[in-house]
């Protein structure tokens, strides 16, 4: 079973919300997070990872805007 990390998400429509992700075989999360919308990938939105050094892993997915 892989490993995995909850990861809050900064801005966007999620602001607040947290997203449970795998780790790869470096203990690394993926680079982005795509946060579907109410009707999928239509309204889907970007995050993207950053480093932090406060709390936990110190990781957040940072809102970039929407996927279309």
């Amino acid at each position: 079973m892989a490993a995995t990390v909850e990861i809050p998400l900064a801005g966007g429509s999620a602001d607040g919300q947290t997203v449970v992700v795998e780790l790869d075989s470096n203990g690394r999360p993926p680079l982005t997070h795509h946060h579907l919308g109410e009707h999928g990938l239509a309204e889907a939105d970007i995050y993207e990872l950053e480093s932090v050094a406060e709390g936990g892993r110190g990781w957040l997915y940072r809102w970039r805007g929407p996927a279309v």
